[in-house]
């Protein structure tokens, strides 16, 4: 029995995954893919806001979108699922989004290896060219058949 798919279908993972768990309760929609780079949104919502006199979404959220996104990329590029972890990931948070604008994150993956992969990637509020947030990381790439179940 496979673990894993032998390919990997971004619109798919995003049915499953993205309406469960954390992404689930942030409300994370799939928008787009490439070849080395996926996008998703992250919709404004009140309980998402971190300060109530500025209806602004808090950075935390837009960091875990960012995250995503980056996972996604990884897999979009490498063409295949493969578990991963969060090694470093660098976000610098340039300025805060729009009032009750949602946020969209791009994040491309420039380099794979056997066991690490590198992203870099911004979220903005409707113009990419002024993004909220800029972001770099690098994650661990496991392999699943050198997994031992607990």
């Amino acid at each position: 029995m496979q673990a894993y798919p032998d390919q990997f279908d971004p619109g798919t993972f995003a049915e499953w995954a993205l309406t469960r768990a954390h992404p689930g309760w942030l409300g994370l929609q799939y928008r787009a893919h490439g070849d080395d780079w996926c996008e998703l949104e992250l919709p404004w919502r009140a309980d998402l806001v971190g300060d109530e006199a500025m209806p602004v979404l808090a950075s935390g959220p837009i960091v875990s979108l960012l995250d995503m996104a980056a996972g996604m990329a990884i897999w979009v590029s490498a063409r295949a699922f493969r578990p991963v972890a969060t090694l470093d990931l660098r976000v610098d948070y340039l300025r805060p989004s729009r009032e009750h604008a949602p946020v969209c994150a791009r994040v491309t993956c420039y380099r794979r290896t056997r066991t690490a992969a590198f992203v870099r990637g911004s979220a903005h509020d409707g113009d990419p060219a002024d993004p909220v947030a800029q972001a770099a990381g690098v994650f661990m790439m496991l392999d699943p058949h050198r997994m031992v179940p607990a």
